[in-house]
């Protein structure tokens, strides 16, 4: 074990020299690889605001895990046709999310019903997805892979077989996982590396962790106080005395989807022609296109009537960075969704209890804003550029892996 540490550390010095010159950001970058080499099994150091890191004892963290499962992340050809990676609707520059579509446009156009959403802290998910019908990282790679609207990869042995025939990670699975890609090493990689995408040491961080009081205005303190108290936002975001993640992890229903689902005929619609621009269409002139697809939310996944429209509480770490917001993407700015909740949500059998008017003023709704945009961690950049380490533009395999396969299965009876 001490000749593993020695060597790791003289890796790690040798990296952390030629890092030399190169920006503060970067060097985060190294050190977050450096500390999880060095921890071997154990979970690097959470940033202020954080608390201690969850990791499964059957899939540790360890530098050769994480580099594969950034490169896995970022390569579109994990998708059928090659032209769709993770990274392409959580984009790392976007917040791990796309800013500019309210729903993701998944494999060959084809258009997903739901908001992409941040991956920032994301293994300190309960559970996954807008309804929660995933409960572990490792599986739940495998949503987006299979499903037609995204990745549209046929089955988890094509996946397997496709990996396997690309050269380039033959010696990567072997060097992190001491044998050839499988479905389940495939998960347990590409979650060992959401698992490093932790974001905090913000402002907030240390104005409320660290006793710095100047670390936010006065306004920012002032919308702090409404979130705890008048705007009762940290019912459901939580914060805690050590840590927050800002969320409750449970589901709750606003009226945003039971009004998507129920009330889909309207006069006129808000049709985005490009990130940022929309423009309002007469109902009428849109029959012809395809309808908003059926989404009752958490129901899905229980079948209990009482989850009709639920979706789970989305943390608020970097949410001045992770627009258009709620789960189909349908408000574009943090002052929508103030006056969302301002109005008590949108009324209907299952709304949640939680919600009712606020009466906020307009100057508590931009104190309360401003809070939220002091919410942004600082090693925002040093995630986005790590992600983008991984190489891209790789060459395709020349024939279709199942094909392949068969080939070779025929010549042995």
């Amino acid at each position: 074990m001490e000749m593993k540490d020695r060597a790791i550390r003289r890796h790690c010095s040798r990296m952390r020299v030629s890092e030399l010159g190169r920006t503060l950001l970067a060097l985060f970058a190294v050190t977050l690889v450096c500390n999880l080499a060095l921890a071997g099994a154990l979970a690097p150091i959470p940033p202020l605001g954080l608390p201690a890191l969850p990791v499964p004892a059957d899939n540790p963290l360890t530098e050769e895990k994480v580099d594969l499962g950034r490169r896995l992340f970022m390569d579109r050809r994990l998708s059928h046709n090659n032209t769709m990676s993770c990274a392409m609707c959580h984009v790392p520059e976007q917040g791990f999310t796309s800013n500019e579509l309210g729903t993701a446009i998944g494999a060959e156009g084809r258009s997903l019903r739901r908001n992409a959403p941040s991956l920032y802290n994301v293994a300190y998910q309960k559970t996954l997805f807008h309804d929660g019908r995933e409960l572990h990282l490792e599986a739940q790679v495998w949503g987006p892979l299979l499903n037609r609207t995204e990745m549209a990869m046929p089955s988890v042995g094509y996946v397997v077989e496709k990996v396997r025939r690309l050269p380039e990670y033959g010696s990567l699975f072997q060097r992190a996982f001491g044998g050839p890609a499988t479905a389940e090493r495939i998960g347990q990689a590409l979650a060992a590396y959401q698992r490093t995408l932790l974001s905090a040491n913000s402002r907030f961080d240390q104005w409320y962790y660290s006793g710095d009081k100047t670390a936010l205005n006065v306004q920012e303190q002032q919308g702090f106080m409404i979130f705890v108290g008048k705007g009762r936002c940290a019912t459901c975001h939580l914060v805690g005395e050590k840590a927050a993640l800002f969320t409750d992890n449970k589901f709750h229903n606003t009226g945003v989807g039971w009004e998507r689902s129920m009330y889909p005929e309207r006069a006129s619609y808000k049709v985005q022609l490009a990130p940022g621009v929309t423009v309002d269409v007469k109902g009428e002139l849109l029959q012809s296109f395809e309808p908003p697809q059926p989404d009752v939310g958490r129901y899905e996944v229980t079948l209990n009537p009482k989850d009709r429209w639920a979706y789970k509480t989305p943390s608020l770490r970097n949410v001045a960075l992770t627009a258009p917001y709620m789960h189909d993407g349908s408000f574009a700015t943090l002052e929508a969704v103030v006056e969302l909740y301002d109005k008590g949500g949108i009324d209907n059998e299952y709304k949640s209890p939680l919600l009712a008017p606020l009466h906020l003023s307009p100057g508590e709704k931009a104190d309360l804003v401003a809070f939220l945009k002091t919410l942004t961690g600082n090693n925002i950049d040093a995630l986005a550029q790590d992600a983008r380490a991984a190489p891209v533009n790789l060459p395709l395999l020349q024939k279709d892996p199942a094909d392949d396969f068969l080939d070779q299965a025929q010549q042995h009876p």
